[in-house]
């Protein structure tokens, strides 16, 4: 009797160790043997679209890496991000790196790979106008972010080529935080306000606003927005960085290579809430004024020009040395 008693107990327990060994495989997350990598991105919009195909086509997990991506909403929150160490990479305009490197921080950032090449925003007018000119601004309010962020300083830019006085010859209300700025211009008075896709395409879908212009396109070829991190980092993680920087210029090929509702399609996860012919209407914007970069490399005449719109925007009194905070060594090997 006895002895039956422990072969019960011995059976039960050996039952109890199969059924734990395949719950736990079950509910863990299996290792896959990929790089995790923390990237901090500086808002949510289709203008970043060679990022997530990246992404959503498997390009970052082929060269092993798999990507942890945050919105910080603004290059600030971003920058701060990478400097406290709470991301790895971070993806904003290069004038947040100009702006650390100027304050002499030992650990600066470094530019290694260029995403998009033009002003991504979108020029929105509280009424229809089927001949929109630059002049139609002189004595109006627009939001236009914040101040001293690329989006502001290249408005800014475009209106004074186009002989407008930022200061006296219309209003800048740059109080509205940039993801409210869209909600601000529909409740508010405002009569333009510069917006990235899909939300200039949703708010004229919704009858909200009327795109009537591009900044990008206006403005020309300005390194908009690209990746960064620590030298300490890229000094320390050189095959990471090197990896990334590979996704990226696959991603960048792929856009190339598809059409707008193709890249829609690949991209639509990231963007839950908008429908399928709204994204694709937002891509084919982007395509339209050749937004996105061909390579990651950020070239030294891009990078002078970036510079030449903050000094005349008054936020920039020491420009910086191409060399550097750019560091194109792994964008350049990537496209060999």
């Amino acid at each position: 009797m006895k002895k039956t008693i422990l072969i019960i107990i011995s059976v039960l327990i050996l039952i109890s160790i199969v059924v734990g060994i395949v719950i736990y495989k079950n509910n863990s997350k299996p290792d896959t043997g990929l790089n995790k990598i923390k990237v901090n991105e500086v808002t949510r919009s289709v203008f970043y679209a060679p990022q997530y195909v990246a992404i959503s086509e498997g390009f970052f997990a082929k060269h092993g890496i798999d990507i942890d991506l945050i919105t910080g909403q603004g290059a600030d929150a971003v920058m701060t991000a990478v400097l406290a160490n709470q991301c790895d990479i971070g993806f904003a305009g290069p004038e947040a790196s100009i702006y650390v490197y100027n304050e002499g921080k030992e650990d600066y950032t470094e530019v290694f790979a260029q995403l998009t090449k033009k002003d991504g925003s979108f020029l929105i007018s509280k009424t229809k106008t089927d001949n929109f000119s630059w002049q139609d601004l002189k004595g109006k309010t627009v939001i236009p972010g914040r101040k001293g962020g690329v989006p502001y300083m290249t408005l800014e830019y475009v209106l004074k080529k186009n002989g407008i006085d930022p200061q006296k010859d219309l209003t800048l209300d740059d109080s509205i935080k940039f993801d409210l700025m869209a909600g601000a211009f529909a409740s508010g008075n405002a009569d333009y306000v510069t917006l990235f896709e899909p939300t200039a395409s949703l708010t004229q879908s919704q009858n909200k606003g009327y795109i009537v212009a591009s900044v990008g396109k206006e403005a020309g070829e300005i390194p908009y927005t690209a990746y960064f991190a620590k030298k300490s980092y890229i000094k320390n993680n050189e095959n990471i960085i090197q990896n990334f920087t590979d996704a990226i210029y696959e991603g960048q090929k792929w856009v190339k290579s598809h059409s707008a509702n193709e890249i829609a399609k690949s991209i639509q996860s990231f963007f839950p809430s908008t429908d399928i012919d709204q994204l694709t209407a937002a891509i084919k914007s982007y395509q339209d004024i050749d937004a996105w970069s061909d390579t990651p490399i950020l070239k030294e005449e891009a990078f002078n020009r970036l510079q030449e719109v903050m000094t005349m925007a008054g936020e920039l009194k020491n420009t910086v040395p191409y060399d550097k905070i750019i560091n194109n060594t792994y964008a350049e090997k990537t496209i060999k």
